[in-house]
Protein backbone atom coordinates (compact mmCIF):
# COMPACT_ATOMS: atom_id res chain seq x y z
CA UNK A 1 0.00 0.00 0.00
CA UNK A 2 2.27 2.86 -1.46
CA UNK A 3 -0.28 4.51 -4.29
CA UNK A 4 -4.08 4.51 -2.35
CA UNK A 5 -7.46 5.74 -3.84
CA UNK A 6 -9.85 5.80 -1.25
CA UNK A 7 -13.09 5.43 -3.52
CA UNK A 8 -16.92 5.91 -2.04
CA UNK A 9 -20.21 8.17 -2.98
CA UNK A 10 -20.34 11.53 -1.51
CA UNK A 11 -20.87 11.65 2.09
CA UNK A 12 -18.93 8.38 2.74
CA UNK A 13 -16.18 9.17 4.54
CA UNK A 14 -13.23 9.13 1.39
CA UNK A 15 -11.23 12.25 3.00
CA UNK A 16 -11.48 11.23 6.77
CA UNK A 17 -10.24 7.59 6.08
CA UNK A 18 -7.64 9.05 3.74
CA UNK A 19 -6.32 11.44 6.38
CA UNK A 20 -6.32 9.03 8.92
CA UNK A 21 -4.49 6.36 6.62
CA UNK A 22 -2.01 9.00 5.75
CA UNK A 23 -0.55 9.80 9.21
CA UNK A 24 -0.57 5.85 10.28
CA UNK A 25 1.36 5.22 6.80
CA UNK A 26 3.46 8.43 6.42
CA UNK A 27 2.00 8.38 2.97
CA UNK A 28 1.25 12.33 1.82
CA UNK A 29 -2.76 13.10 1.18
CA UNK A 30 -3.46 15.07 -1.22
CA UNK A 31 -7.42 15.96 -1.36
CA UNK A 32 -9.10 15.40 -5.32
CA UNK A 33 -11.38 18.34 -4.75
CA UNK A 34 -9.05 20.84 -3.65
CA UNK A 35 -6.98 19.99 -6.44
CA UNK A 36 -10.06 20.27 -8.88
CA UNK A 37 -11.77 23.63 -7.53
CA UNK A 38 -8.72 25.86 -7.40
CA UNK A 39 -10.96 29.59 -7.06
CA UNK A 40 -13.84 31.71 -6.27
CA UNK A 41 -17.09 30.83 -7.74
CA UNK A 42 -16.22 26.80 -7.90
CA UNK A 43 -13.93 27.52 -10.75
CA UNK A 44 -12.19 24.09 -12.13
CA UNK A 45 -8.37 24.34 -12.23
CA UNK A 46 -7.26 23.99 -15.42
CA UNK A 47 -3.49 22.25 -15.00
CA UNK A 48 -5.74 19.25 -13.21
CA UNK A 49 -4.57 16.36 -15.30
CA UNK A 50 -0.81 17.69 -15.36
CA UNK A 51 -0.82 18.53 -11.48
CA UNK A 52 -2.48 14.96 -10.95
CA UNK A 53 0.19 13.36 -13.59
CA UNK A 54 2.59 14.88 -11.18
CA UNK A 55 1.61 13.80 -7.69
CA UNK A 56 0.85 10.48 -9.15
CA UNK A 57 4.28 9.89 -10.28
CA UNK A 58 5.46 9.96 -6.89
CA UNK A 59 6.26 6.98 -5.11
CA UNK A 60 3.68 7.08 -2.59
CA UNK A 61 0.38 9.09 -2.17
CA UNK A 62 -3.24 8.91 -1.04
CA UNK A 63 -5.98 10.72 -2.80
CA UNK A 64 -9.38 10.74 -2.10
CA UNK A 65 -11.51 10.46 -4.63
CA UNK A 66 -12.94 7.95 -7.51
CA UNK A 67 -11.45 10.91 -9.83
CA UNK A 68 -12.77 13.46 -12.14
CA UNK A 69 -13.85 12.24 -15.62
CA UNK A 70 -10.07 13.70 -16.99
CA UNK A 71 -8.06 12.01 -14.44
CA UNK A 72 -9.77 8.71 -13.44
CA UNK A 73 -8.28 6.22 -15.55
CA UNK A 74 -5.05 8.18 -14.52
CA UNK A 75 -5.47 7.39 -11.24
CA UNK A 76 -6.86 3.88 -11.19
CA UNK A 77 -3.53 2.95 -13.62
CA UNK A 78 -0.91 4.21 -11.05
CA UNK A 79 -2.42 3.53 -7.79
CA UNK A 80 -1.84 0.10 -6.33
CA UNK A 81 -4.48 -0.32 -4.03
CA UNK A 82 -8.36 0.58 -3.97
CA UNK A 83 -10.16 1.16 -0.58
CA UNK A 84 -13.91 1.21 -1.77
CA UNK A 85 -16.51 2.30 1.24
CA UNK A 86 -19.11 0.92 0.14
CA UNK A 87 -21.56 2.30 2.35
CA UNK A 88 -25.88 2.54 1.93
CA UNK A 89 -27.40 5.61 1.52
CA UNK A 90 -28.85 5.46 4.90
CA UNK A 91 -25.26 5.72 6.31
CA UNK A 92 -24.32 8.41 3.59
CA UNK A 93 -26.56 10.59 3.53
CA UNK A 94 -27.01 11.81 7.38
CA UNK A 95 -23.13 12.61 7.08
CA UNK A 96 -23.81 14.67 4.06
CA UNK A 97 -26.81 16.89 5.52
CA UNK A 98 -24.84 17.02 8.71
CA UNK A 99 -21.62 18.12 6.87
CA UNK A 100 -23.15 20.72 5.08
CA UNK A 101 -25.04 21.76 7.77
CA UNK A 102 -22.17 22.82 9.64
CA UNK A 103 -20.68 24.14 6.52
CA UNK A 104 -23.64 26.38 6.16
CA UNK A 105 -23.61 27.28 9.55
CA UNK A 106 -19.99 28.12 10.37
CA UNK A 107 -19.30 29.49 6.55
CA UNK A 108 -16.03 27.31 6.88
CA UNK A 109 -13.73 27.85 3.62
CA UNK A 110 -13.55 24.90 1.64
CA UNK A 111 -11.88 24.36 -1.98
CA UNK A 112 -10.13 27.91 -3.76
CA UNK A 113 -12.34 29.66 -0.65
CA UNK A 114 -15.54 28.70 -1.48
CA UNK A 115 -18.59 28.03 1.11
CA UNK A 116 -21.61 26.09 1.03
CA UNK A 117 -24.18 28.87 1.64
CA UNK A 118 -27.98 28.54 2.39
CA UNK A 119 -29.19 29.40 -1.14
CA UNK A 120 -26.96 26.59 -2.46
CA UNK A 121 -29.33 23.65 -0.97
CA UNK A 122 -31.21 24.53 -3.77
CA UNK A 123 -28.86 23.64 -6.34
CA UNK A 124 -29.00 20.48 -8.08
CA UNK A 125 -25.16 20.81 -7.19
CA UNK A 126 -25.61 20.58 -3.71
CA UNK A 127 -23.74 17.70 -1.58
CA UNK A 128 -26.88 16.70 -0.35
CA UNK A 129 -28.51 16.48 -3.46
CA UNK A 130 -26.16 15.50 -5.59
CA UNK A 131 -25.34 12.55 -2.96
CA UNK A 132 -28.71 11.52 -3.36
CA UNK A 133 -29.26 11.17 -6.58
CA UNK A 134 -25.86 9.99 -7.78
CA UNK A 135 -25.19 7.29 -5.12
CA UNK A 136 -26.48 4.48 -7.17
CA UNK A 137 -24.74 5.55 -10.59
CA UNK A 138 -21.26 5.82 -8.62
CA UNK A 139 -21.74 2.59 -6.59
CA UNK A 140 -22.52 0.80 -10.43
CA UNK A 141 -19.73 2.51 -11.60
CA UNK A 142 -16.81 1.50 -8.99
CA UNK A 143 -18.14 -1.58 -9.14
CA UNK A 144 -17.61 -1.82 -12.90
CA UNK A 145 -13.96 -0.58 -12.60
CA UNK A 146 -13.04 -3.20 -9.49
CA UNK A 147 -13.92 -6.01 -12.25
CA UNK A 148 -12.68 -4.22 -14.93
CA UNK A 149 -9.53 -6.03 -16.12
CA UNK A 150 -7.33 -3.14 -16.75
CA UNK A 151 -7.48 -2.77 -12.72
CA UNK A 152 -7.00 -6.40 -11.69
CA UNK A 153 -4.01 -5.63 -10.50
CA UNK A 154 -4.86 -3.56 -7.76
CA UNK A 155 -4.99 -4.57 -4.38
CA UNK A 156 -8.94 -3.85 -3.85
CA UNK A 157 -10.70 -3.67 -0.17
CA UNK A 158 -14.24 -2.95 -0.06
CA UNK A 159 -15.87 -2.50 3.36
CA UNK A 160 -19.82 -2.63 3.20
CA UNK A 161 -20.10 -0.70 7.12
CA UNK A 162 -18.29 1.62 8.87
CA UNK A 163 -17.59 -1.02 11.66
CA UNK A 164 -15.57 -3.20 8.91
CA UNK A 165 -13.78 -0.22 8.03
CA UNK A 166 -12.66 0.92 11.84
CA UNK A 167 -12.10 -2.86 12.19
CA UNK A 168 -9.61 -3.06 9.45
CA UNK A 169 -8.42 0.61 10.50
CA UNK A 170 -7.06 -1.17 14.35
CA UNK A 171 -5.70 -4.34 12.47
CA UNK A 172 -3.29 -1.90 10.96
Amino acid sequence: MERILVVGVTGAGKSTLARTLSARLGLPFHEMDALYFDGPDWSVNSRLTEDVTGLTAEPRWIIDSLGYPEVRDLLWTRADTVIWLDYPRRVVMPRVLRRSFRRSVTREALFGGNRETWTGWLSREHPAWWAWSQHGTRRRELGSRVRDPRFAPLDTLRFGRPQETAAWLTSL
